[in-house]
């Protein structure tokens, strides 16, 4: 006879969802600032706000990863300067894209 099968269905696996959302306003700070942080039905609450208040999205997990580990309200260090300044370049291309959009509904 043979042991029953333990192993678990890798088929069923679903990765807990990570989120973080930063701010940044150039002419007050120095470097983007981490405000929100969090895995699971917090990270849907953080991408929930973010298409609420018409913030765009990126998905990059990694980068998820290693922010998630600052502090909240924390600057990013200097040696992310460089991933974050490709995501404040996709959402500046993204954002005027909508303007037109936007300036025929008001």
């Amino acid at each position: 006879m043979s042991p029953p099968n333990n192993k678990p269905d890798e088929t069923k696996f679903t990765p807990i969802k990570k989120a973080v959302a930063l701010r940044y306003s150039p002419e007050a700070q120095k470097a983007p600032t981490l405000v929100a942080k969090g895995k699971g039905h917090i990270a849907e609450a953080i991408l929930q706000k973010a298409k609420d208040s018409g913030i765009p999205i990126q998905e990059d997990k990694s980068l998820v990863e290693v922010l998630s580990k600052l502090d909240l309200d924390q600057e990013i260090p200097p040696e992310l300067y460089q991933l974050v300044a490709e995501v404040l370049s996709f959402i500046y291309r993204s954002d005027q894209r909508m303007r037109p959009s936007r300036g025929m509904d008001e």
